[in-house]
């Protein structure tokens, strides 16, 4: 089979790595409440099957999100399902494997060890990555479609497909309800735990947000090293990116439209204050420079609007050494609607 066969076989790979990233993208819950409230809990069962001392977990509660399918958001989200006259590899897919994500993918539970940032098409580089996902799955159908380039590896009691695409992936099928797929042709990408202080305090960050059904954490002290390059000509912007020590990530859907919000825990108070204060500069003179027609006119309308929402609608706030990010998503803003403006709550 060729290459771009193989990539298209294993689109349902993109799929669940696309919707984990897009919850890590999206730091989920309604702004009034405190981090420690409703959204705190114990982490869902899927995510014991991830290695522990990952310095990236998200989690994404598809079943829920599902809920959106009468909603605009369900389009932007992937979960209308497939138009067939527009994505004809997709549906030629779901007929050999039985699998569609938009109907069988229940949860995804996704650990990443970055070893870069996003590559300039917005893929995920060369970092590793794990994600495991709940649904329901043909497992002689996407057996038989993994072997078609792939083949079975055995070693120990351990059986796992490799997949030579490009990246090349494997998976696991761990019953007709989970499976676990990891970058490159090996199963094994356990990382050690760095030490017991740095995985308590991710465990500390999951559990906070973990009542959720979508949220992400993240220890920004594992960045590549090449990140800090890009501050090389302003000390004092790479001393506040430094004082960073972790991300928390959590939220909720509600109705169409989506709490988004960031929260950056600093090592001290200062530091939280003047990010803080940093941030809400660049967003004034960000609707200042969006209010410029010659501005405008080098964006397309949908990504001015945008801009447009984002610079008026976030909110930036901090408390203690806490910095946190607030905006609510609605189909207007992202170009669902005539109207550019999202709502704020």
């Amino acid at each position: 089979m060729p290459v771009s066969s193989t990539k298209r076989a294993w689109i349902v790979v993109a799929v669940l790595i696309v919707l984990a990233a897009a919850g890590a993208g999206a730091y989920l819950y309604r702004m009034h409440r405190p981090l420690a409230g409703p959204s705190a809990g114990p982490p869902p069962d899927i995510m014991s099957q991830l290695p522990p001392g990952a310095p990236v977990i998200a989690y994404v509660d598809v079943a829920a999100l599902r809920k959106l399918q009468g909603s605009p958001l369900a389009a932007m989200l992937g979960l209308a399902g497939a138009d067939p006259k527009e994505d004809r590899d997709y549906e030629q897919f779901v007929r050999d494997t039985g699998f569609d994500y938009t109907r069988d993918l229940d949860k995804v539970g996704i650990a990443i060890w970055p070893t870069s940032l996003l590559t300039p098409n917005g893929g995920l580089g060369e970092n590793q990555v794990m994600t495991v996902a709940d649904g329901r799955f043909d497992p002689d159908k996407i057996k038989a479609y993994a072997l078609r380039t792939g083949k079975l590896v055995t070693r120990g009691t351990q059986s796992f497909y490799a997949i030579p695409s490009n990246p090349p992936m494997s998976f696991e099928l761990l019953s007709t309800s989970r499976i676990a797929l990891t970058s490159g042709e090996n199963m094994n990408i356990l990382a050690p735990v760095s030490n017991a202080a740095s995985n308590a305090a991710m465990q500390a960050r999951i559990h906070r947000v973990a009542g959720a059904p979508i949220f992400a954490v993240a220890r920004t002290d594992t960045l590549p090293k090449n990140f800090y390059d890009n501050f090389r000509n302003a000390p004092q912007l790479e001393t506040l990116a430094r004082s960073v020590k972790g991300l928390t990530l959590a939220g909720q859907p509600q109705g169409d439209r989506i709490d988004l919000a960031l929260d950056a825990e600093c090592d001290s108070f200062t530091h939280a204050a003047a990010i803080a204060t940093l941030l809400d500069t660049f967003r004034m003179f960000g609707t200042v420079a969006l209010s410029d027609p010659r501005t405008r006119r080098q964006m397309t309308k949908g990504q001015a609007a945008f801009l447009a929402a984002l610079a008026s609608k976030v909110k930036v706030t901090h408390q203690d050494r806490r910095v946190r990010l607030t905006l609510a998503v609605t189909p207007a803003m992202l170009g669902s609607s005539s109207s550019p403006h999202a709502e704020l709550r």
